[in-house]
């Protein structure tokens, strides 16, 4: 199948909003501390949904894993494990800084790092990038992600500057922007070992292909390993809250303190959607890369950007803008015009490279 990487941007579009929708169910979990709702979430996120969706979708999955050299199963798993760090910091930037402002603070470190690394490594950025018409044409659609992230990560925090304690807390439960900036930095950081991670694994996608996988879900095997490593880090640090906190009885429908008892149906129903969604920001994200063609790497800032874009939709949704000047609300909107018009030159980009 010959790539289409317009097809490719629509993927990621998809990929994009899974990943800004996954954290709203978790606002309907009740009775259950952070420590418990994420994990509960991360075990469909991390496990369930990778395995489960690539032994429906690839051939031959073990015999694929077990033929690949031993450095492409490890090299995915520890980046993992480090993305894993960013995912926590990610998760927490949700609760002090809301969806608008977190998302661009974290994605704007995580697509630069995510999108140059790899060509870097490999020795490819002026083969690809600054030595060709379509990599060039790449280099400004990243340049446009990184300005509108600029432009909405200052509308937020004007909007932040400008409201009252109280106007925060009531838009915001946890808000705290100090604490939410440097959580965020972090995160940004750390979750572009995803990239990383995905990169490592790439002959598993030769091996896949090569026992009978359909182009659309090679990539899939690799997410196996590259969550997993999540899976361990994100257990390891719940494991701990969980003891500090004694809160592991919530799981038994235990109340908190003075709250009423949880609702377990619901809120494990709730912690399998957000978890699955999760998941689905990355599945479809292999989809997109397929269809990039040689500038496969590009993907992560097609990724980020629709993060973006549809982050801030949701920021709308939940009326985090609703006490925001109207200069603020028209700023935002475009940083995200200009999100919108990064997909679409980056896109061009790969086509004309096609």
């Amino acid at each position: 199948m010959t790539p289409n990487p317009l097809i490719g941007v629509l993927f990621h579009w998809l990929g994009g909003l899974a990943s800004a929708s996954f954290y709203v169910p978790y606002r309907g979990v009740k009775g259950w501390s952070w420590e418990i709702y994420w994990l509960s979430g991360g075990i469909f996120s991390w496990l369930l949904a990778p395995w489960f969706f690539a032994s429906l979708q690839t051939s031959d999955l073990l015999g694929v894993l077990g033929a690949a050299p031993a450095p492409v199963i490890w090299w995915p798993v520890l980046f993992g494990v480090l993305w894993g760090f960013g995912g926590l910091g990610y998760g927490l930037t949700m609760r002090y800084l809301g969806l608008s402002l977190g998302m661009a603070v974290v994605l704007g470190l995580c697509t630069v790092f995510g999108t140059l690394i790899p060509p870097i490594f490999h020795g490819e950025l002026q083969s690809k990038l600054l030595g060709t018409l379509s990599g060039r044409i790449i280099l400004l659609g990243l340049g446009l992600t990184l300005a509108g992230i600029v432009v909405v990560a200052l509308a937020g925090a004007r909007k932040d500057a400008a409201l009252s304690e109280a106007q925060k807390t009531a838009a915001i439960v946890e808000f705290d922007f100090r604490k939410g900036l440097a959580v965020a930095i972090f995160a940004g950081v750390m979750s572009a070992c995803f990239a990383f991670g995905l990169d490592a694994g790439t002959p598993l996608k030769a091996l896949s292909a090569a026992a009978g996988t359909g182009p659309l879900w090679t990539g899939l095997p690799v997410l196996c390993l590259v969550m997993f490593g999540g899976l361990l880090t994100n257990a390891a640090w719940c494991a701990w809250l969980i003891a500090r906190n004694r809160s592991g009885a919530q799981w038994a429908g235990a109340a908190s303190g003075q709250a009423a008892r949880p609702p377990l149906l619901r809120n494990w129903l709730l912690c399998a959607v957000a978890g699955t969604a999760w998941y689905f920001q990355f599945f479809f994200y292999t989809m997109g890369e397929s269809q990039m063609g040689r500038f496969g790497f590009s993907s992560w800032t097609l990724h980020m950007a629709s993060i973006i874009i549809f982050g801030t939709v949701w920021g709308f949704a939940f009326h985090e803008w609703k006490d925001a000047a109207p200069r603020l609300r028209t700023m935002v909107w475009s940083g995200v015009a200009l999100l919108v018009l990064a997909t679409v030159v980056i896109g061009y980009g790969n086509k004309l490279g096609a």
